[in-house]
């Protein structure tokens, strides 16, 4: 049994059919931790449901009674909580936050903000009862630099920061951890899986956001794979205290929070712009 088995015996995954999600069970599940993962449908899972120690949950940010009760079911069955749990399941949408249906925008800010906050809530009681254990929520670089065109992206994950950071007070003093993991671009196919823009009616900004596209696949063609972001998780949980975590690039990770720490933003805002091509 490795050490961090001993610190993390179980832990509940969203997300865990593709990209980091994926990347997170697997180092989990190498590590001895019995992971439940989740995905909105089963065969998804399949790749992961072959190894030891993997259970297979469906879970659907859209449905939020359901997904609460999935969570809870899965907790049970841990032995009425988790050790750990990370908060990965999401999605984007790329388009002119005036050229699309306001539902959109609500349906993906109430299912990556609000489902997710629900089960945050349930986890969390869980583990003040035991007075153990470890919430992740995974944000983004967006908190800092909130990407043009993906504005229901940005408003979940600045949402899912500001919670966290709530959650460090509440839980001080506590055997209960919350990491605000806010990884930068890295290969994990999160463009390819976007809503396509040829969806949303974006007459009269097709130049801008071809320039935005092609800077933000430039970005992730040349990302960092998932192992970066799965190294920097495992050193922050074998840590045992709450933090935020920057993950990615050089640049993104080390260099561009130092913008946000100094910079005015006005100067934060025309860098981006130019960035971006949209200047």
């Amino acid at each position: 049994m490795s050490l961090f088995s001993t610190l993390y015996r179980t832990a509940f995954v969203t997300g865990a059919s593709t990209g980091l999600g994926r990347a997170f069970a697997e180092m989990l599940l190498a590590e001895g931790v019995k992971v439940w993962g989740t995905a909105r449908d089963v065969p998804r899972l399949a790749p992961l449901a072959v190894r030891a120690g993997f259970r297979a949950v469906v879970l659907d940010l859209e449905k939020p009674g359901d997904a609460e009760a999935a969570f809870v079911s899965a907790a049970a069955e841990a032995g009425g909580s988790f050790d750990l749990v990370i908060n990965n399941a999401g999605y984007g949408v790329f388009a002119p936050f005036a050229a699309v249906d306001h539902a959109v925008w609500q349906t993906q800010i109430d299912s990556m903000l609000g489902t997710t906050s629900r089960v945050t809530q349930a986890a969390l009681r869980g583990m003040l009862t035991r007075n153990r254990g470890c919430i992740v929520n995974v944000s983004s670089l967006a908190t800092d630099f909130p990407i043009p065109f993906m504005s229901g992206y940005n408003v979940v994950k600045a949402g899912l920061s500001a919670l966290t950071e709530s959650l460090m007070f509440e839980t001080r003093g506590t055997g209960v951890t919350v990491i605000d993991f806010r990884p930068g671009d890295l290969q994990t196919g999160f463009n390819r899986a976007m809503q396509p823009r040829s969806t949303f009616d974006v007459a009269g900004e097709s130049a801008r956001l071809d320039r935005v596209w092609q800077t933000l696949e430039k970005n992730l063609n040349t990302a960092p794979a998932p192992n970066a972001a799965v190294k920097g998780l495992r050193t922050a949980l074998l840590r045992r205290k709450s933090a935020t975590v920057r993950c990615g690039s050089f640049f993104q990770a080390q260099l561009a929070p130092l913008l946000v720490r100094f910079a005015p933003a006005w100067l934060r805002r025309s860098v981006m712009a130019r960035y971006f091509g949209i200047s």
